[in-house]
């Protein structure tokens, strides 16, 4: 019988006796039957005696801080947004001015408690990062540990609930909570390094060097480039003495004029920047070192038999697929001004023209064809990546007509189809002018990039915690934060992503290469993240939404406090982060370039005589954005919302990435697996915040991190792509769908098992 497992730990709680008794429906339930003599009122009077529990008092969530005339100047001394003791009674500055906040009794000591903690913590920090003796930060420590002591066994754990309700809207709460590691359970493992250790090591600056190279390494540690003035400063060596000692080690850039490291000249679009060095030669020979060393940077090019291409890979022209097609299904001479292949960028799809006109030759309708369906309508879906089918029209017993699928002619048709596959695989490497012109054209598109090795040995992390050391795989992904562009840090659970993405954004404001970074990662584990981020760095300013900060009666403010703040970083959940808006003009851009492009495909589609179909296709789309745009224009905000522009964000980190991958995709394949058109919200705002990020920052402010870049679908690296390499995909021209995965993959008929057999 089952039974409540309370009961059966506690039977002093049953008020009465146990027994099995029968239904009216025949069956076996468990009741209690009162006990003879007993009265109920005593026995309940017994059990409640063992009830073990607590009252919380009302805290500061039941309150509102109000602006009264009691308001006093604010203390330059006391943080924004946080509480301070005034002669034994709770303030709480904001902005210019310093509340009183009525609070019952105990909740107020609690509050005075945690504000001791705080201001005994903040003291520590600062005097380890003025480099104080060893006996003033002891002495420190010794005050520290009596004050948490105290505290802890009047109030218990700072992070428990009735703690955290008091004090969570003080901006130093999260600095607080990091004093104490706790395990799984939710209870004291032990206290912070703090309460014992130096957790800060004041940061010496090197003031002199006495070679060009560790100059170098000086100026890339502390400037994040290579710096000619700043190197001359310390080494004494002026800067025609640097370059000539650093030749081949650095080089200058002739696109930009600009000195750069030999790891940064030489990566990248190589075959580009060899092209810009030639031609600067010819006007100055001290751009010959760069030629050089450019044409030993070439990636080995490919030849035929390791380039793999396929019918519908967009970067083959029209005209090799038209020389394809007359030769393979013997087109008539007379007929090849009327069968023509044209490609459409806009939707990405190819069409064949006057395809139905030449059925009747055997090359179409049997060596490459069926009756049902010829050799050109078999080639123009295999190139827009469709398996071709064929359906029947059929009367069903209401006597309206439905179409149903010809198994027979549609696997004698997809037969068909292979064999034409199969013939263009033989015919694309024979004539040795096409092979030559199509592999120079596949290797300088997609064969022209030699990657970075980004190496972090040299980076100094100011600020960190001595007592917790990177490691190199650590290190090398932070200055691929530092020096590269948006960045996707895929590595597995466990290899240490979250100091990564924390070292990286100190690091970035230190260097002045950022001003103020946004983590936005799961909803549940912003507290866990603010932890781990004073713990790496215990003297960051840090700022960490609540789930109520982003409330409607709320969010406003927190948005200002994020807007207006000096924060080394700021962190939220996944959900709070949709709720901040792009602004509407924003937003009605987008639409409008959309609108823009589209409108100039269906010109394009219309000149050329392109499909009915593909027409009728973009004006829908169309439409719908249309549609789109005037319903954003026709809505008035009730409030004066903060946009995410307004923010001040400049480096937008996004913890467990894949959580956006379903980004909306347009495609010409039907029924492959993995390809979805349907929409997710959130990730459309994450799409378009990203695209924002890459306009202010030059494709430098997203770092996305995940331990799962695909799960389910390759689709899902394409759509990775989108938020991190949007430019490049536009570059490369595949920044349709259908572009990339003819390019990049291929689409494979199978049969599948059905669920029922």
């Amino acid at each position: 019988y089952r039974m409540n497992a309370y009961f059966v730990r506690h039977p002093e709680m049953v008020l009465g006796e146990l027994s099995v008794e029968s239904t009216q429906y025949g069956k076996q339930e468990v009741t209690v039957k009162p006990i003879e003599g007993m009265e109920l009122a005593v026995q309940l009077k017994e059990a409640i005696s063992h009830i073990q529990g607590e009252i919380t008092e009302n805290t500061l969530d039941d309150f509102e801080l109000t602006e009264t005339d009691r308001s006093i100047p604010a203390d330059p001394a006391v943080r924004n947004f946080s509480f301070t003791n005034v002669d034994g009674k709770v303030y709480y500055r904001e902005n210019s001015k310093m509340n009183p906040v009525e609070l019952p009794a105990l909740t107020a000591e609690r509050v005075l408690g945690m504000i001791e903690l705080r201001n005994v913590t903040q003291e520590l920090i600062q005097c380890q990062m003025e480099d104080g003796s060893d006996e003033e930060i002891a002495l420190l420590q010794k005050k520290l540990n009596q004050q948490y002591d105290r505290f802890s066994s009047r109030y218990g754990l700072i992070s428990s609930t009735a703690n955290r309700r008091a004090f969570s809207q003080d901006s130093s709460y999260c600095l607080l909570a990091s004093l104490e590691y706790l395990d799984e359970e939710g209870k004291l493992k032990r206290k912070a390094d703090i309460f014992s250790k130096r957790t800060i090591r004041r940061a010496e600056p090197v003031t002199s060097v006495d070679t060009a190279s560790e100059a170098l390494a000086v100026s890339i540690g502390e400037r994040a480039k290579v710096d000619l003035p700043f190197m001359a400063e310390l080494s004494g060596k002026t800067e025609e003495q640097i370059t000539e000692e650093l030749a081949g080690a650095i080089f200058r850039n002739p696109l930009t004029d600009k000195w750069e490291t030999s790891d940064e000249y030489l990566s990248g679009n190589v075959r580009e920047k060899l092209r810009a060095a030639r031609t600067a030669a010819l006007q100055d020979d001290q751009f010959a070192v760069n030629v050089q060393a450019l044409e030993n940077a070439q990636p080995k090019d490919l030849d035929a038999s390791e380039i793999d291409v396929r019918l519908g890979a967009t970067w083959l022209d029209p005209a090799t697929i038209q020389q394809f097609m007359v030769e393979t299904f013997s087109v008539p001479y007379r007929f090849r001004d009327i069968v023509q292949v044209r490609f459409f960028p806009m939707t990405a799809e190819w069409n064949i023209s006057g395809k139905t006109r030449l059925s009747s030759t055997v090359a179409a309708s049997v060596t490459y064809g069926t009756d049902r369906a010829n050799a050109y309508r078999i080639l123009e879906d295999t190139l827009n990546l469709r398996d071709v089918r064929i359906y029947d029209t059929v009367e069903d017993a209401a006597g309206r007509e439905t179409r149903v699928l010809n198994q027979k002619e549609t696997t004698l048709a997809q037969q068909k189809q292979q064999a034409i596959k199969d013939a263009f695989q033989k015919w694309i490497w024979q004539d040795p002018a096409r092979r030559q012109r199509l592999v120079e054209k596949y290797n300088d598109l997609f064969n022209s990039t030699k990657p970075r090795e980004y190496d972090g040995s040299h980076i100094t992390f100011s600020g960190m915690n001595p007592e917790i050391t990177l490691r190199e795989h650590q290190r090398n992904a932070i200055a691929h934060v530092l020096y590269g562009g948006n960045t996707l840090l895929a590595h597995v659970v466990g290899a240490g992503k979250t100091f990564e993405m924390v070292a990286s954004a100190m690091e970035s404001k230190r260097l002045g290469l950022c001003s103020k970074s946004l983590f936005v990662v799961p909803n549940h584990l912003t507290g866990q993240w603010a932890s781990e981020f004073l713990q790496l760095y215990p003297s960051a300013n840090i700022l960490v939404a609540t789930k109520r900060d982003f409330e409607q009666s709320r969010r406003k403010k927190f948005c200002a406090r994020i807007a207006t703040g000096d924060y080394d970083a700021v962190i939220i959940g996944h959900s709070q982060f949709e709720k901040i808006p792009i602004s509407q003009a924003r937003q009605a851009r987008l639409i409008e370039e959309q609108i823009e492009e589209i409108t100039e495909g269906i010109e394009e589609l219309t000149e050329s005589h392109g499909e009915h179909f593909s027409i009728k296709q973009l004006e829908k789309t169309k439409r719908g954005l249309e549609t789109r745009l005037e319903k954003l224009r026709a809505e008035h905000r009730k409030d004066d919302v903060v946009t995410f522009e307004e923010l001040g964000v400049d480096r937008l980190f996004v913890d467990e990435a894949h959580s956006y991958k379903n980004l909306y995709l347009y495609t010409k394949m039907r029924n492959v697996a993995g390809l979805s058109v349907t929409e997710a919200q959130k990730s459309s705002d994450m799409f378009a915040k990203c695209r924002y990020m890459d306009e202010i920052t030059g494709g430098k402010g997203v770092i996305f991190a995940t331990g799962t870049p695909v799960s389910n679908s390759m689709t899902e690296l394409y759509t990775m792509q989108r938020y991190l390499q949007y430019d490049t995909l536009k570059r490369k021209g595949l920044a349709h769908f259908d572009c990339w995965a003819s390019t990049f993959g291929e689409t494979v008929t199978a049969i599948e098992l059905a669920p029922e057999g």
